[in-house]
Formats: structure tokens, C-alpha cells, sequence
């Protein structure tokens, strides 16, 4: 990360370097660090830029040269823009991912004001973005917090190459093109990326051919039939090249990857070899919140099949699952039992749900010919598995392990699964067993779900259950909490301002809350984030799928006045 670590290496060069909107964290939940961490294993020399000052006279991008191979760069774990402001584009005061916690130190759409930097500085120099704000940005998208739709963020950059996704593999492969004097047709032989062409002949058999940008601008119900496009082919096992034409030339963006293997999830895991903290040089600034958070937590699986409007995981991580072993799993608990920081208590063995792990379709065939949004809505798939024993199994051999004194699952989980199941099927799959495991052992006084409204209007928008499978849940845990002998609560997680959301729907939920005596601390106002089914609704005004109008509340007065009714009565709420 500086000069002086460069010179005790005896590094005169970098073959690759790492620029990111985020302190480094040497820890597999930092993106930069993983693919930091997946170059040296190739061999390379790896140097690391972290908030680098873009507002004095760069010194920041000129300190560790030119690297020899390429320049990454990524906004760091958020984009950047959600990172900075809130759902109403008030500035945030604060920022998880620096030391101290402080604001200020990453520019507002980081990926786009890095890559013209070093494009600028180093202009014979390859430049690959990735990381959320990249992948989320890969095609053209409505930007809410400039209210507009932009072109693809590969052209605003003026970078060489985009990778979309989790960027294990097209980094490495990316990295071998580099070594090869024509990489730029090299290139073209890798998946998950992007890239700027004059010529897509090449293409032209298993190819989509988009609505150009400017076709968009001139009519959104272009940018409406594209998104749906976009969105079914990215749900997809095996996809389709997707291009658009730009003035510049046609944005050519590849099929990803196919799913990671058990082995490869193993493989990319990297606590063994990290240093699993943040750098060094840190210290003295102050904790890093973000780090703080998922210290004493391990990530085992990747995706999600939820497939929720206002999500960004299955376009980022994909719809189906990647699981590690329970070996691995079991192996990183071991270390991180070892860590100095390491007090005995877990605060999550999850993922963006926690209990999907190794679940996938009964007859996978099936799963290659299918683009549905959602596993789990309008209905449970019959072709999934629900099978929670595996999971069940972990966390009971978790606890055996010498040092673990407690087990929490942090991350949500996808109540729709475990209740309403015929009795034979719950047996059979470890239903109601997993979440009697759960409130038994794994709440740490409130466990929190995201049932995201009570009203159907607007559950169907978000691609949520019905607000009556809550209410199901709901007995179940409280059943459990009893045969137990505990008193712990069930924190729901609501959202105001979605799509298809007015005052109407804000007074039912307001009072369901009160009937039910449920808490609404857990609450948001909904921001239309990238390339989200919700945020083309919000920019469209309407369903692209069946071109029906949806009521959006737009100005902030009617944002506000839905937010506030999560404050009403909140003194009959359950205590």
C-alpha cells in the first residue's frame, strides 16, 4: 500500500494495481482484498491504493508507478452514491468503510472520477473497473441521485474493460490476456466482462441486440424493454451476449460464468491466507465500522433466489446458489477462533439469506430453462429444495468447536420457507426443526425478517409474500420462544415510498403494526438504486413486464409523509 512496503519487497514495479473508494481490509468480505489476494496466487505482485486523494495534485495515483500489467478499480463494497446519501440525497455524515468512520474520503461516483484520473496520468495503461458500482452500472441505468438515465458507466470512465459480478474468475483470465501483446482480442475470450467494439460480427449468433442509448433518450419505453430484457437474460444459467450501441461503438457485454463449484468457493474463502484485519497504518484513525460489523462473522454461500424488485444481489452475486463445504466453513471457524479480536461469540454464519444455503432445484435440468425472477414468488417453486438439514448440521457442529461460546444468525432468512409446508415435507426437510435450532440457540434477543410491507398491492411490486405469511411466521416463533423458555422478539424490517406504495397502503401497514404489536424500528424509505426491477418502475412510472401504470411517490413531501406514519402509535407497540 505505500512506497516504503513497495521498497521491503524489493518491488521496482507492480504488475497490477488495486485502486478503491474504501480503507483496505485485508478480510474476505472486501471485495478489493479478495481480488487482491486471487492475483497473488497467479503470481503477480499486487499493490493496493485505498482512498486516494483525487482533489490535490494526485500525488495519491502517482505513488506506486505505473503498474506493468493493469490498473483495478472499484468504488469499493457500495456504490458509491448510496454510500454518500440518503434516501431523500441528504448528505451522509458518516462512512462504514473508513477509518474513524468519517465522510469525505472517496469521491461521489468513485469508479468514474478514479478511471479518468488514471486514463489521464497513465494513458497507454489498461484500466478494468468492478465492484457493485460497476457491475450495477454495466448497461445504461436511471441514476436517481442526478434524475436521469445514464449511459453505461464503462463509457462515462473511459475505462478498457468492466467486470460484472463476483470477479474471481474474469480476473484471473483477465490478467493472462494482459500478458499477450494483442490483449485486446485476447480479452474477448473471457466471460463477465465488458467492453467497447466496433465490430460484433463475431457475436451475432448467440447475441441480444439492445435499444441504443440514444433511442433510450429519446423514448424511455425503449430503456423499459430493454431492462426486461436485461433482467430475465441475467436470471439465466446460460445467457446471451448482450450489446447496445453507443456513438462511440457497441457495448458488448459477455455471458457470465458458470456457477462456482463447491471446490472453487473453498478455494476463493482466503482466510488462511489474509491477515483478516484492516492495515496497519489504520490504527491510529480509528475503527473501521464495516469491518467491526462482520469480524466475528463467515460468510458460506453466495447468491440469492429471492429475487426481490428492489434488490441488487442476484444481478450482482446471481440467482442460484455457490455453497462452500462444510469442511471449509467449519475449518475458518476454527481459525477465527485463533484471532486475537475473537471473544467467543459468532455473530453470523450467513449470507444475503442465510438459509439458503446449498439449496438449488431438485431436477437442474429444469433450472437451465428457466428464467423466473423469483424462486420463492408469486409461489415456491416445485422444483426447489428445501432441505435446511445440512444447515441445522453446522450450526451444531459449529458450537463443538473449542473457543465458540455462541452462534447468531445475522444475516435474515427467508421465513416463506419454513411455514406453510405440508407436515411430510417439513419433516422431510428440516423445517420446523431449523427454526426451533434457531430460537433455541442462534437469536441473540431479536431476530430480524424483512416482511417489507403489509400491503398486497405492494408486497406483489417487491416480489414479496403475502403480508398473511408473516403473520404465520410469526406463530411458529412465538411457539418456539415458549417451548423454550425465552422472550425473545420478532424485529420485522418494513420499507415506505416503494413503488405502488401511497398513504392508503402507509395508514394499513401503520395499523396492522399496532394491532399485532409489531416493533417498526427496522425501517427505511426506499431508494432507487441501479438497474433494479423497482427503480425502472420508479422511473418508468410503470410495469415494463405488462406496461401497467404504478402509483410512485416522487416528491419528497410524499416520501416524507409515508415515512412518517412508521412513527404513529408507538406507544401500544409490543415492549
Amino acid at each position: 500500500m505505500t512506497k516504503k512496503e513497495l521498497d521491503y519487497l524489493g518491488w521496482d514495479y507492480a504488475d497490477v494495481i488495486l485502486i478503491s473508494g474504501d480503507a483496505y481490509v485485508d478480510h474476505p468480505s472486501f471485495g478489493i482484498a479478495v481480488i487482491g489476494r486471487i492475483l497473488e496466487k497467479q503470481g503477480l505482485r499486487v499493490a493496493i491504493l485505498p482512498q486516494p486523494n483525487w482533489q490535490d495534485d494526485l500525488r495519491d495515483f502517482k505513488k506506486l508507478g505505473k503498474p506493468r500489467l493493469f490498473f483495478g478499480i472499484s468504488a469499493g463494497n457500495m456504490d458509491s452514491m448510496v454510500n454518500h446519501y440518503t434516501a431523500n440525497k441528504r448528505l451522509r455524515s458518516d462512512d462504514a468503510y473508513t477509518s474513524g468512520g468519517k465522510a469525505g474520503f472517496r469521491p461521489d461516483n468513485a469508479t468514474i472520477v478514479y478511471s479518468k484520473i488514471i486514463k489521464k496520468l497513465y494513458p497507454d495503461t489498461p484500466v478494468v473497473i468492478g465492484g457493485v458500482e460497476a457491475s450495477m452500472r454495466r448497461l445504461s441505468h436511471y441514476d436517481f441521485w442526478e434524475d436521469r438515465l445514464r449511459a453505461s458507466i464503462l463509457v462515462e470512465s473511459e475505462a478498457d474493460i468492466l467486470v460484472y459480478g463476483m470477479g474471481e474468475k474474469p480476473i484471473v483470465e483477465i490478467a493472462k490476456a494482459m500478458h499477450c501483446e494483442n490483449w485486446r482480442e485476447e480479452i474477448k475470450k473471457c466471460r463477465q466482462i465488458a467492453f467497447l467494439s466496433r465490430n460484433i460480427e463475431q457475436y451475432a449468433s448467440n447475441s441480444i441486440l439492445l435499444h441504443s442509448y440514444q433511442d433510450e433518450l429519446k423514448d424511455k419505453r425503449k430503456y423499459g424493454e430493454n431492462f426486461v430484457v436485461f433482467e430475465q437474460e441475467s436470471n439465466k444459467k446460460e445467457q446471451k451476449t448482450l450489446i447496445q450501441p453507443y456513438p462511440a461503438g457497441y457495448l458488448v457485454v459477455l455471458p457470465s460464468y458458470p456457477l462456482p463449484s463447491q471446490q472453487e468457493m473453498d478455494e476463493w474463502a482466503l482466510f488462511d491466507v489474509m491477515m483478516n484485519t484492516p492495515h496497519p497504518k489504520y490504527a491510529k484513525r480509528g475503527d473501521i465500522p464495516a469491518f467491526e460489523m462482520i469480524k466475528n462473522s463467515i460468510t458460506i454461500h453466495r447468491g440469492c433466489f429471492g429475487g426481490c424488485s428492489f434488490c441488487t444481489i442476484s444481478a450482482h452475486q446471481g440467482k442460484f446458489i455457490a455453497s462452500r463445504s462444510q469442511q471449509s466453513i467449519l475449518k475458518e471457524i476454527e481459525d477465527l477462533v485463533q484471532r486475537d479480536y475473537f471473544k467467543g461469540h459468532i455473530s453470523d454464519l450467513g449470507a444475503p439469506s442465510a438459509n439458503m444455503y446449498n439449496l438449488k432445484g431438485i431436477d437442474e435440468k429444469l433450472c437451465s430453462n428457466c428464467n423466473r425472477n423469483s424462486c420463492l414468488f408469486p409461489k415456491i417453486c416445485q422444483n426447489l429444495s428445501l432441505d435446511h438439514r445440512k444447515l441445522t448440521e453446522i450450526y451444531q457442529k459449529a458450537l463443538q468447536i473449542k473457543g465458540v461460546k455462541k452462534i447468531t444468525i445475522g444475516s435474515g432468512i427467508r421465513y416463506e420457507m419454513l411455514v406453510g409446508q405440508k407436515k411430510e415435507v417439513d419433516k422431510a426437510n428440516g423445517l420446523s426443526a431449523y427454526l426451533e435450532n434457531i430460537v433455541k440457540h442462534h437469536v441473540s434477543g431479536r431476530l430480524k425478517v424483512a416482511p417489507e410491507h403489509t400491503a398486497e398491492r405492494v408486497t406483489t411490486m417487491m416480489r414479496k409474500p403475502e403480508f398473511d405469511k408473516f403473520l404465520l411466521f410469526l406463530e411458529h416463533f412465538e411457539h418456539f420462544n415458549r417451548k423454550s423458555g425465552k422472550k425473545q422478539q420478532l424485529i420485522p424490517y418494513f420499507m415506505s415510498a416503494h413503488p405502488g406504495c401511497s398513504k392508503k397502503e402507509m395508514a394499513e401497514l401503520s395499523a396492522l403494526a399496532q394491532k399485532y404489536r409489531l416493533f417498526t424500528d427496522q425501517v427505511q424509505e426506499f431508494t432507487p438504486t441501479p438497474m433494479t426491477f423497482s427503480t425502472a418502475i420508479y422511473f418508468l412510472g410503470y410495469d415494463p413486464y405488462n406496461n401497467n401504470r404504478v402509483f410512485v411517490a416522487r416528491k419528497l413531501e410524499e416520501r416524507k409523509e409515508q415515512h412518517a406514519y412508521f412513527f404513529k402509535n408507538r406507544k401500544n407497540l409490543r415492549k
